[in-house]
C-alpha cells in the first residue's frame, strides 16, 4: 500500500508494483484482483505497440486511498512523505 501512496493519483503497472513490494506475481496478482473486486483499486488496459501484449494498469480509488492510509497509520508505518499531503 505504501507504493500506491507515493503516487496516489498515478497509474502503476503490475510489474512496477511487484518490484516495489518484492511480491512475486503469484502472490501479487490475486491481491490486486481482490482489491479491485472490493472497489479499492481501479484497473485499466494499456494497448501496446503491434506485436506486444497489452499491459494492465492499477490505481487506488478514493476508498482504496482511504483504506491504505488507515492501514499504514494503524501499523505505524512511516512513509517517505507526510500522510496529510495525501488526499483523504
Amino acid at each position: 500500500m505504501c507504493g500506491f501512496l507515493e503516487d496516489s493519483q498515478g497509474w502503476m503497472y503490475g510489474y512496477d508494483i511487484s518490484r516495489k513490494t518484492g511480491l512475486k506475481s503469484g502472490t501479487l496478482y490475486p491481491i490486486l484482483m481482490r482489491l479491485a473486486g472490493n472497489g479499492l483499486l481501479e484497473t485499466s488496459w494499456e494497448m501496446a505497440e503491434t506485436g506486444k501484449p497489452p499491459r494492465h494498469l492499477y490505481k487506488l480509488t478514493k476508498d482504496g486511498l482511504r483504506y491504505a492510509r488507515e492501514q499504514i497509520i494503524s501499523q505505524g508505518v512511516v512513509g517517505t512523505r507526510d500522510l496529510s499531503e495525501v488526499v483523504a
